[in-house]
């Protein structure tokens, strides 16, 4: 990166900035979040019509009863600008909201009038100031029948077969008693209320018609979202600058990569600005960007995920793309699920299946899906079906396959659970050796001897352990290296893990380090069985469901084949998702704790985020 420094006029500050948002390639570092009400009002602004772009994109009436009422009374909005629309579609959603909600109210409302049927509320409360009063009932008609209905001026209203509905008329001047609670009366006719709801239902219908011609017009309020983000985006890097001068002048410091170089200064010498460049510092703390090839690129998402590198810091996404390849294949560990992946990732690149969540993801679920299928291969498994079992493979293809268990000192063990381990142990001790050789290079190498023993004895023991196990070095030279091993990284954990120091506070240093190391490895490299669990889980699972179609299937199948189809395909879908989420999920761990802790990455970097339109 570049490092550049401006000095401007107060009064050129917008047009500077909008400049170098046309150019898009120099970062100036500002605030992710609002600095004053201004800035606040823009992320507001830009929120609302973030939800407005949303909701309108899910406007689809095509299905609703009254689709074809709607169709001819959509709205033409052409003519609106983008505030405009925004501000009817807000109403429109709110009013509609509003309109639900009495739909339903008016339409309990009509339940509850109707047995009272129709009558003139007028003319009843006229009667009422004439000294009658109305009493209204609902009983269940084996107790209306015994009711002794001579005593009361009584009227039956509505019958239902359950219920009576009636009504007795008395004096108000007199006393009244009535053997049954009774009922609020009707607040009027029953279509009164049913007019109401034709029109609130005539009204939804208009409603909805407007949000679909608004709807046709969302790209007003995408453009207008990408003008209020840059503004937002401008707003927050000019709030980044530091006024001089009497708030004459404003300086502002930004960088940009070594490669726009000379298109940006041939830029900037045509502004009326003052700018110094110089090659940016590790003490600056510029922003990150990574430069990986295309393999390696895919996965710079899930560098992400942990944090960029510190400037001077080594980017850890080539080795990370290998080992992620590797760890998801095994612990998916199943050749049909990585067909599956192969070709989802294809129609999800392609756009014929869109899955938001993994918009721009389609090519790296592909590359994982051919990891999938070919350790899926090796390790002997697809669609929960054991390939070693299978008759139509040759047996040249299942002599190569990774199955069966192993003999290692005497005990036997599952030899794709060796394989785990062994992949850990490689895993670290290149961590380890990542990080003597980039910290030596960053910091010195007086100030990594200790990284530099632990290397020693750790990726030195195990080398001379495989060589003596094998036989190369004779049984007196493997005790000669031993020691050599053993008096090198002594020294360099013990006594000149940092030099100057007292010498006895360097031992206590190190006997602490020696603990946390001891503990840490062991627990590290057990972490890796996961990758031999987790693709053996998986293809028990799937062979589970596949033993349970076939018993369903039975021996002479005819409408079997229904349910033997049902068990696989549930089974099977429910399996690749729960083996995708783990075999997501823990290669991450791995690579994020154990290989980053023992690497030494920091990821505490800015990510390169250049003032653009």
């Amino acid at each position: 990166m570049t490092k550049y420094s401006f000095i401007l006029l107060s009064e050129g500050q917008e047009k500077f900035l909008e400049k170098l948002q046309e150019l898009g390639v120099v970062d100036i570092t500002r605030s992710s979040r609002p600095v004053d009400e201004k800035s606040s009002a823009l992320l507001e602004k830009a929120g609302r019509l973030r939800t407005l772009i949303s909701k309108l994109s899910a406007v689809d009436y095509s299905k609703d009863a009254d689709a074809e009422k709607i169709r001819k009374a959509a709205a033409d909005c052409s003519g609106l600008d983008a505030e405009a629309v925004a501000e009817l579609a807000m109403g429109t959603f709110s009013r509609i909201g509003e309109i639900e909600a009495e739909i339903q109210a008016t339409g309990r409302e009509l339940r509850e009038r109707q047995p009272w049927g129709d009558f003139d509320k007028e003319a009843v409360d006229k009667l009422a100031g004439l000294g009658y009063v109305f009493h209204y009932y609902k009983m269940g008609t084996k107790s209306f029948e015994a009711l002794d209905k001579s005593k009361y001026a009584l009227q039956i209203i509505n019958e239902d077969g359950k219920n009576v509905h009636f009504v007795v008329v008395a004096s108000a001047d007199g006393e009244y008693d009535f053997p049954a609670q009774e009922c609020p009366a009707p607040a009027g006719s029953w279509k009164e209320c049913e007019a109401k709801l034709e029109g609130l239902n005539a009204e939804l219908v208009r409603s909805k018609a407007t949000l679909a011609g608004l709807a046709a017009e969302s790209g007003k309020l995408a453009a207008e979202l990408e003008k209020t983000g840059s503004e937002l985006d401008r707003y927050l890097a000019g709030a980044t600058g530091e006024q001089a001068a009497e708030n004459r002048i404003i300086t502002f410091t930004g960088f940009a990569p070594v490669d726009d170089e000379e298109r940006l200064c041939s830029e900037l010498d045509k502004m009326d600005i003052y700018y110094v460049k110089e090659e940016a510092g590790e003490e600056d703390n510029p922003p990150i960007k990574l430069k990986n090839n295309g393999f390696s690129k895919l996965f710079e998402c899930i560098t992400g995920m942990y944090g960029m590198p510190v400037y001077g810091e080594w980017d850890p996404t080539p080795i990370l793309s290998v080992f992620f390849f590797l760890f998801f294949a095994m612990c998916m560990g199943d050749a049909g699920y990585g067909i599956i992946l192969i070709i989802y990732g294809i129609l999800q690149d392609r756009k014929i299946v869109n899955i938001s969540m993994f918009d721009g993801l389609g090519k790296l679920i592909s590359v994982l899906g051919i990891s999938t299928t070919v350790v899926g291969f090796f390790l002997g498994t697809a669609f929960g079906v054991s390939l070693t079992e299978v008759s139509w493979i040759p047996d040249a293809l299942k002599s190569v396959m990774l199955t069966g268990d192993i003999q290692v000192g005497g005990s036997t063990y599952a030899l794709q659970m060796v394989l785990a381990l062994l992949i850990g142990v490689f895993h670290i001790c290149l961590a380890m050796t990542i990080k003597a050789v980039l910290y030596t290079r960053r910091f010195g190498f007086r100030e990594n001897i200790s990284t530099w023993g632990w290397l020693v004895l750790i990726l030195g023991g195990i080398i001379t352990a495989v060589v003596a196990m094998l036989g190369l070095v004779p049984e007196s030279a493997v005790k000669i290296i031993v020691i050599v091993i053993g008096v090198v990284s002594a020294l360099g954990i013990f006594i000149f893990n940092k030099p100057g120091r007292n010498p006895l506070i360097n031992i206590g240093a190190g006997l602490w380090d020696t603990y946390n190391m001891a503990t840490g490895i062991l627990g590290d490299v057990l972490s890796y069985i996961r990758l031999y669990a987790l693709g053996l889980a998986g293809g028990m699972l799937g062979g589970a469901f596949n033993n349970l179609g076939s018993m369903v299937l039975g021996t002479n199948p005819t409408w079997e084949w229904l349910p033997f189809v049902v068990i696989l395909l549930f089974g099977h879908v429910l399996n690749i998702l729960m083996s995708c989420l783990g075999a997501f999920v823990h290669p991450l761990r791995l690579n994020f704790v154990e290989y980053f802790k023992n690497s030494g990455y920091e990821g505490k970097g800015l990510k390169y985020n250049p003032l653009k339109k």
